[in-house]
């Protein structure tokens, strides 16, 4: 093994990493809560939630100036 580490200590090591990447991802996940719901009529632009809106308003400024 690298380093000189035994087989036991190795996959020991590994099983306790991947635990704690499951672990983060699942404390993570509850608490930011994603919106799973698909919705039957796509939304209007400007209505998603998750839209970088100040990015938005940010281009359509530049670009107003470049004109």
């Amino acid at each position: 093994m690298p380093a000189g580490v035994s087989w036991f200590r190795y996959l020991t090591m590994l099983g306790t990493s991947i635990l704690t990447m499951f672990a983060g991802a699942e404390v993570v996940h509850r608490y930011y809560r994603p919106d799973l719901s698909i919705p039957e009529i796509p939304p209007k632009p400007g209505e998603l939630k998750t839209e970088l809106l100040g990015l938005k308003d940010e281009i359509q400024t530049h670009n107003s100036q470049k004109h």
